[in-house]
């Protein structure tokens, strides 16, 4: 079939304000739990947008290891494309993609770099080849072929044997901090519902209605 021709009809229940929580964060995780009952693999999945030196957008999909009051964490290397671009543009938005529920979550807010101590702790957390993957991978960098990293997985991973792998310096994680959530819901004839949580001047969330 071709692209152009393709139709999906969302036929799910419609959302209303009284269906959302006050919280965006009670009500994303909400929609989370939804996401794991149903079986969606990865549901916390997000594709993150950021921009470089040019203004031009650049996204990819990451998973999100945080999401509370204090906002979403997410980790990877401050050495690839996308470190450099928060480096530079401490900014970004997220889409988490539940497109099996005719949902999607919109973020858009600032971004910093979280403690060394919590970065620290979470990539303890992680299993060890991954760990030493952080080691031997130079991120977004051009490599001549596969054999490349796999060379530098046996450096590394002889390095550390027998000891544990400590988190490498351009390895940790990131806090986006929401200034507006969007909750999406598909509706039929595309006229789908969007709820929009706006950060007041006073820390309080308003709860706006979008037309689609």
């Amino acid at each position: 079939m071709n692209v152009r021709d393709r139709r999906v009809q969302y036929e799910t229940a419609g959302l209303d304000r009284d269906d959302l929580d006050e919280s965006p964060v009670q009500q994303w995780h909400a929609w989370y739990v939804d996401a794991l009952d149903a079986g969606l693999p990865e549901p916390n999945a997000m594709a993150v947008s950021t921009v470089d030196d040019d203004g031009v957008p650049d996204t990819r999909i990451v998973l999100a290891r945080g999401v509370d009051d204090d906002g979403i964490t997410f980790f990877g290397n401050y050495e690839s494309a996308k470190g450099r671009q928060l480096d530079s543009h401490p900014f970004a938005s997220a889409v988490f993609p539940w497109v099996a529920l005719h949902r999607q979550v919109r973020v858009r807010g600032t971004v910093e770099v979280l403690s060394r101590f919590e970065s620290d702790a979470y990539f303890a957390s992680r299993p060890r080849e991954s760990q030493i993957g952080a080691w031997a991978s130079p991120q977004s960098t051009v490599i001549s072929d596969r054999s490349e990293l796999g060379d530098s997985v046996a450096r590394y991973t002889s390095e550390f044997e027998g000891r544990e792998v400590p988190r490498p310096p351009h390895w940790g994680g990131w806090l986006l901090t929401p200034l507006s959530y969007e909750f999406w819901q598909g509706r039929p004839s595309r006229l789908h519902d969007r709820f929009r949580y706006r950060a007041d001047v006073d820390g309080a969330w308003v709860i706006e209605r979008l037309a689609p």
